[in-house]
């Protein structure tokens, strides 16, 4: 929050600061500025001369290994890998002289064990230079002695802790129990989070106090004038914690290490090492120790057999070196003969699966936890201890091995109906349409413009509040893109889509086009606001490209209400299959929707088109006399519909007429009122000479 600036004092321009170590950054030192010995070296890096440039690993774990997420973890890998060798780790046990706060577990499916012992007459206080370099080290910030214990077994060890207040505790017992409904704490970090009936909570006499595995509260926060403390070591479920910080969004080093899986041995012996160094850093007398609970039945074997290292992981290696790896791993021998080994899985692996489950006294064996209903396809123990040695051998050093020749894999093809959604895709874009892919839902409200909205599309967990929706068109969301297109100062254009509209029948893949604003300026015509006839144009261009007959084809005037009703058509082919819909949006949408100016489009609805039935192809039969071309007029009611007149035309002798086209539309002077004159092109080609028509006087 401090700006360096050039700044004037008493006259003197000064072009530098001096800052404390909180200032810095480098611990919470706020007295004065940093001190340094006399005889430090002028010119020396800061960094260097405090130890601060130790080299930076950064390590990428997977989801399942906890223990990798942990100094420790980390240092067993390297030295199983050669790289140094693994310091042995033990402490002593400690017992107090007075009785501590009791614990009360109310909630064993979510936290099966906790152990924990109050400390009394310490005094909290900045950590030791050693413990805040540290964690200065790995991007922590130093903030007490109580506090960076709790992060360095959390770092060091992948064992969280957590120090209460004891003289903020309430009722003189800790209750570890599910969240209530009402049930609301505030966290370490400043905010106030509400719990649900499947949160793991730790309360005491006044309500919640602790989020389980994930952050305590502020209520019994340790502070510098903290005297008395309760430290808790729990066990808490994997599957909970991770719910549980999802749904708060919650992100800590805690659960980060809970939802991957813990040492589940540990928990006597960490609460032990972490009152040593309590006592030894903040003073203090420590009482005995309590729990809740009991440790779960971890305890498992798994077998190798060494002929599976070459046949399923693909190298040779000797059986020697394969037990030694995973006994450099933690994996205790249990027996081995010439083909095969099994090994004791250690606490901290819960990745590896097991042949046998354990109880805590070692003389029960029950049924194979991780196993199964038979033919589930579980991965076996086996491979997981495969891959231990593997991967400590180097998986580079495993040589690469060709698959087998075998006959020619033939080329991928697609179906017809991928096929034609291809074919349409080129030609919309060969027409200067632009390709979007946009939402599949969309805002009730928006939705309701272009088609029914049923109970039964709508999201229950929508991503946006305003995407609640499955669209009923892929139009629906053309146009919000044309409206995100032109607040950004692009009015004109033309954009398409092919992707699926959703009814309460089911879906359906459309190919939907929308064009706005004008035409592009070009030197051989101006511009023009588009009409309905350029999106009718582009859908008789995909239909034409499509292979569907155009005489089998009708137009009528019945496109549904997100149209123009006068300025728009539904193409049909024979009475009952709709196949498309174009025209003008209809002006009540586009006030709506605040896409004001000129705006067509147009729907084909690909799965109505049949697939082509598969048959061979005979070559066009050319008629061998010239085409006749002939013109007539024809005056009709003014409500009819050219393309009734077109049919008929072409329905009077099929034989001989070839082609109809609508060349005229006239009303007026000569003509009654409710009459009009359609001029109508016929090109007659008779197949044969007994069909020519007598047209030398016509």
């Amino acid at each position: 929050g401090i700006t360096l600036k050039i700044g004037e004092i008493r006259g003197v321009q000064s072009a530098g600061m001096l800052v404390s170590a909180r200032e810095l950054g480098l611990g919470e030192d706020h007295d004065g500025i940093i001190e340094l010995p006399a005889d430090t070296k002028p010119g020396q890096a800061y960094a260097s001369w405090a130890g601060l440039d130790d080299p930076v690993i950064e390590i990428g774990v997977t989801p399942n290994r906890g223990d990798a997420l942990a100094v420790r973890g980390v240092a067993r890998d390297l030295a199983a890998a050669g790289i140094g060798r693994l310091k042995p780790w033990e402490t002593t046990p400690l017992r107090g002289p007075f009785s501590p706060i009791a614990w009360k577990n109310e909630f064993l499916p979510g936290c099966p064990w906790v152990v924990g012992r109050s400390i009394r007459k310490l005094k909290n206080g900045p950590s030791p230079d050693w413990l805040a370099r540290r964690l200065v080290s790995i991007g922590l910030r130093p903030i007490s002695a109580l506090v960076d214990i709790t992060n360095y077994f959390t770092i060091d060890l992948g064992r969280p802790l957590h120090v209460f207040d004891a003289d903020r505790i309430s009722g003189g017992t800790l209750i570890v129990r599910r969240g209530m409904q009402g049930d609301n704490f505030v966290a370490l970090d400043g905010h106030s989070y509400g719990v649900t009936d499947e949160d793991v909570v730790i309360a005491d006499a006044s309500g919640v106090i602790s989020l389980g595995g994930i952050m305590g509260g502020q209520s019994t926060s340790v502070n510098e004038y903290t005297k008395n403390v309760f430290v808790e070591c729990a066990l808490f479920d994997p599957v909970r914690v991770a719910l549980t910080g999802r749904r708060q969004q919650m992100h800590t080093d805690a659960r980060a290490r809970f939802e991957r899986g813990v040492d589940q041995s540990f928990l006597p012996a960490a609460l032990d090492a972490a009152t040593h160094m309590i006592i030894n850093l903040c003073g203090g007398e420590a009482s005995e120790p309590v729990s809740a609970g009991s440790e779960p039945p971890w305890r498992r074997n798994a077998t190798l057999r060494f002929e599976r290292l070459a046949g399923l992981g693909g190298v040779e290696l000797a059986p020697d070196k394969a037990v030694a790896t995973l006994q450099r791993l933690g994996f205790t021998l249990q027996s081995r003969d010439e083909t095969a080994v099994t090994v004791a899985v250690p606490p901290w692996r819960n990745d590896i699966a097991g042949d046998t489950l354990l109880d805590t006294g070692g003389q029960v064996e029950h049924q194979r936890a991780m196993k199964a209903a038979e033919g589930a396809g579980q991965i076996e123990p086996e491979c997981d201890l495969i891959e231990e040695v593997l991967r400590i051998h180097g998986l580079d050093n495993i040589p690469p091995v060709s698959l087998p020749r075998a006959a020619p894999v033939p080329l991928p093809t697609l179906t017809p109906r991928q096929a034609r959604t291809s074919l349409a895709r080129r030609l919309l874009a060969s027409r200067g349409l632009a390709e979007c892919v946009t939402f599949s839902f969309m805002s009730r409200g928006d939705a309701s413009l272009f088609g029914e909205t049923p109970e039964s599309l709508r999201l229950a967990n929508p991503i946006a509040a305003d995407l609640d929706q499955m669209r009923p068109t892929p139009l629906a969301t053309l146009v919000a893109a044309a409206l995100r297109n032109k607040a950004r100062g692009y009015p004109d254009g033309g954009l398409f889509e092919i992707g699926p509209a959703f009814h309460e029948s089911g879906q359906m893949l459309v190919a939907a086009g929308l064009r706005t604003g004008e035409t592009q300026r070009h030197w051989q015509a101006p511009a023009r606001p588009v009409d309905a006839m350029d999106a009718r144009a582009d859908l008789w261009a995909l239909i034409a490209s499509l292979g569907l007959p155009s005489e089998a084809l009708s137009t009528t005037a019945d496109a549904p209400g997100h149209y123009h009703p006068g300025r728009s058509g539904a193409v049909r082919q024979g009475p009952k299959i709709l196949l498309a819909q174009f025209g003008e949006l209809h002006p009540s949408l586009q006030a709506q929707l605040g896409l004001d100016g000129p705006a067509v489009a147009f729907e084909l609805f690909l799965d109505a088109i049949a697939d082509p039935k598969r048959r061979r192809r005979a070559a066009p039969e050319l008629s061998p006399f010239q085409p006749l071309r002939r013109d007539f007029a024809f005056v009709v009611p003014r409500d009819l519909p050219a393309e009734t007149l077109l049919r008929a035309v072409r329905g009077a002798e099929r034989t001989l007429i070839a082609r109809t086209s609508l060349f005229d539309v006239y009303e007026g002077e000569h003509l009654a009122a409710d009459q009009k004159s359609l001029g109508v092109e016929v090109v007659l080609l008779p197949k044969e000479k007994d069909g020519l028509p007598a047209l030398e006087n016509s």
